[in-house]
């Protein structure tokens, strides 16, 4: 999380319940143990309750965010919808050598597999979260961003995030036009 944290902003926020759980305070501890190895992370500590809702009322203080399984799971839904929809939130599990399990925040969303409406956007950015984090290819990374931003600001929607005056696509197209942003085609705006 620090070294994460340290390629973004520079900001770390550890989530726990010291105030009311014991083995929160080990937690709280350890975290402050490591950030000793990270003088340059401004490190902040704060209750899960608290998180939850700064969350909702002030989200751009927020950079990287360390915690257990329950709460991160718990927030990161949370988090998924200051975004519109669960389908564009990238997630990933490191180990402290950078290595690990990125997927998308929603899981595999068998229920809809196979019927061409769910979401790829979350799973591409996970994997630009992979090249940056795991594979040391921040350049690569920043290309796929730059073609997700570009592809939602042509007005390019799959229908969870679809609103009036967007265009409606499906997980195979918006899929296309990533890759078509990322090989440098323009994408045509939706009027």
């Amino acid at each position: 999380a620090f070294q994460a944290a340290r390629k973004r902003r520079g900001k770390l926020t550890s989530v726990d319940k010291a105030n009311v759980l014991e083995t929160f305070q080990l937690w709280k501890d350890v975290v402050g143990e490591v950030h000793a190895q990270y003088p340059d992370v401004q490190l902040d500590h704060m209750y899960v309750d608290n998180a939850a809702m700064q969350l909702v009322k002030a989200p751009k203080a927020f950079d990287v965010v360390v915690t257990g399984n329950m709460f991160g799971d718990i927030l990161s839904d949370e988090a998924a919808m200051l975004t519109g929809s669960i389908g564009m939130l990238p997630s990933a599990s490191l180990d402290k050598d950078s290595k690990g399990l990125y997927e998308p925040s929603h899981g595999s969303a068998p229920d809809i597999a196979g019927k061409g409406v769910a979401n790829p956007l979350a799973t591409i950015l996970s994997a630009a979260m992979m090249l940056r984090y795991t594979l040391q290819q921040a350049e690569a990374a920043d290309r796929i961003e730059r073609a997700v931003q570009a592809v939602l600001a042509a007005g390019l929607r799959t229908a969870d995030i679809w609103s009036e005056g967007t265009r409606k696509v499906g997980t195979r197209e918006m899929g296309d036009a990533v890759v078509a942003a990322i090989t440098g085609k323009t994408i045509t705006k939706t009027s």
